[in-house]
């Protein structure tokens, strides 16, 4: 069996435990991408840089055959742009991200978006990378496929600031939740400062922003606090009024870092988001 091959059968082992997930951002991803134009920076079918010799983690799509032919080994095509380029994903997972007043959870919606921007990358030759894993980023279907499977990973299953992990200076997180963590703020800052331009998304449920809730109720944060409302209709207008001013603040931060932020209600249609999101990161 060559490398190829034994890439090729892990990626799809890996892919399939995911099968849902990974269909649906396939089909998101397309229906995207005949909507986007290319990046602003060389990329495929622009500015030929070098060959250089095949590695395992390379899309067997990019292989010149003209190229290799002239000797007994493979080479791949570069772009002037491919070499200093890697996108790292991130997106938390902790309890808050579980909630879902209606069929869909705002983890299940980050992780649909997440997938399938890194599938819209990937297609077009750039390295994509989940935070914090073992394995480095590459543009092949074994890293989205890497990467579905470290979304689901038990390990972080209640993560919600990324990782201390080692980044190159100039490269790019895409990061994906709700930012109630209250050390938020200050990871983006140590990030910002270490040279690593963020596109951040607030990933909110309908309910939360809306606030729909009248009569007795009872709502609960985690698994101990909570609070008892005879009226929850008599708070509102104060918690429209907070929620609103935490997205503002979010957003505030992300701009005097020189970052994206934007946001997306798990009750819209998932495509405007993901179009937003791959535009902030560079399309031209």
């Amino acid at each position: 069996m060559t490398g190829f091959s034994r890439l090729q059968h892990e990626a799809d082992a890996l892919g399939a435990g995911l099968p849902p997930l990974m269909v649906a951002a396939d089909r998101l991803a397309a229906s995207v991408s005949l909507g986007v134009h290319g990046r602003r920076k060389a990329g495929i079918g622009e500015s030929f840089w070098q060959f250089r010799r095949y590695r395992g983690d390379d899309s067997y799509a990019r292989i010149d055959w003209r190229q290799s032919a002239k000797s007994q080994h493979l080479y791949v095509r570069e772009r002037e742009w491919e070499s200093a380029q890697t996108v790292w994903f991130w997106r938390e997972s902790g309890p808050n991200m579980r909630f879902a007043s209606a069929s869909i959870s705002k983890l299940e919606r980050a992780n649909l978006l997440l997938l399938s921007l890194a599938s819209l990358l990937v297609r077009g030759g750039e390295r994509v990378g989940f935070l914090g894993a073992d394995s480095l980023p590459a543009a092949s279907r074994y890293a989205l496929s890497r990467i579905g499977h470290n979304l689901f990973d038990k390990r972080q299953s209640e993560s919600d600031l990324p990782p201390e992990a080692s980044m190159a200076r100039g490269a790019q997180l895409v990061w994906l939740g709700d930012f109630l963590n209250p050390g938020a703020m200050e990871r983006m800052e140590r990030m910002a400062r270490a040279g690593i331009s963020g596109h951040l998304v607030r990933v909110m449920d309908p309910a939360e922003e809306d606030f729909p809730y009248t009569g007795r109720a009872r709502f609960e944060s985690g698994k101990s606090d909570s609070a008892l409302f005879g009226r929850a209709e008599s708070v509102g207008d104060s918690y429209r009024a907070r929620f609103a001013a935490h997205g503002e603040a979010i957003a505030h931060a992300a701009n005097r870092l020189g970052w994206t932020a934007t946001s997306h209600r798990t009750d819209h249609a998932p495509q405007s988001a993901l179009i937003a999101l791959y535009s902030a990161i560079g399309p031209g």
